[in-house]
């Protein structure tokens, strides 16, 4: 990229947010536009040229994406974008129902008037974004929606697991296969939002199963989308979701 770019392109992104951020938007669009393949190291000094500014920011950046899930920090290496076995998808598909139909149960049991608001806010904030210029602001307020459920259970332990697990749920890649395909864009979002909107108003009505019910419908219509966009086998999703979902729990005895 020459100088004069790099300057526009500084210009252009920095214009409203704190530095940090404005480069953690740029990098998060190339990604899921797939300017960076998975497993592609992003190279701080390279970064900082192209953008045309200091190293500081893209350090700070590159800690935001590894936060975010979207890339993994190496020792002694550098980052680089995240890349999942179909085992690991599997896992924490399988993980993800589990979480988040507890929580969503347990939400619409013990959620504030602030806390439905607010879902029912950031579900409202994503009916109409449909477009390939959407797609990053789309992904941060998914997780936001998925997070505040969670937070909303009111178990802080439960929040700390769903955080760990949602690094290894492949939600950018689904994003990335739709930027390139962008005939699926309207039809797979407008579905998400109204999903997300039927979660919001269970957990509002306090109707603890409803809400439990769509969440797992939610979560299974995703992996829908990991078979037919990333090729994870379905029969591997189907495995991992029955072992840990219909394994029965020990019953406690008394040792007499």
């Amino acid at each position: 990229m020459e100088k004069s770019q790099a300057v526009d392109a500084k210009d252009e992104i920095f214009q409203r947010k704190p530095i940090k951020d404005a480069i953690f938007d740029a990098l998060h669009q190339r990604i899921i536009a797939g300017k960076y393949a998975p497993g592609e190291w992003l190279r701080q000094e390279e970064i900082s040229s192209q953008l045309g500014v200091s190293q500081t920011p893209v350090r700070e950046a590159l800690d935001l994406l590894v936060s975010a899930g979207l890339a993994e920090r190496v020792p002694y290496r550098g980052v680089r974008v995240l890349q999942l076995t179909a085992e690991e998808i599997a896992d924490a598909y399988a993980l993800r129902l589990l979480l988040e139909s507890v929580a969503a149960r347990a939400a619409a049991m013990s959620r504030s008037a602030a806390q439905v608001e607010s879902l029912l806010h950031i579900a409202e904030q994503t009916k109409d974004l449909v477009t390939l210029s959407d797609m990053s602001a789309l992904r941060q307020l998914n997780r936001e929606f998925h997070q505040r459920v969670v937070t909303a259970s009111g178990n802080a332990l439960l929040s700390k697991l769903y955080k760990m697990m949602t690094n290894t749920f492949p939600d950018w890649m689904l994003y990335e296969y739709m930027f390139r395909h962008p005939e699926l864009l309207e039809p797979s979002l407008t579905r998400e939002y109204h999903e997300h909107a039927a979660i919001a108003q269970a957990i509002a009505a306090g109707d603890a199963e409803l809400a439990a019910q769509r969440t797992l419908q939610h979560i299974r219509e995703l992996s829908k989308e990991l078979v037919m966009y990333l090729g994870i086998p379905a029969d591997l999703l189907a495995d991992k979701e029955r072992k840990l979902l219909d394994a029965p729990l020990p019953t406690l005895t008394g040792s007499g």
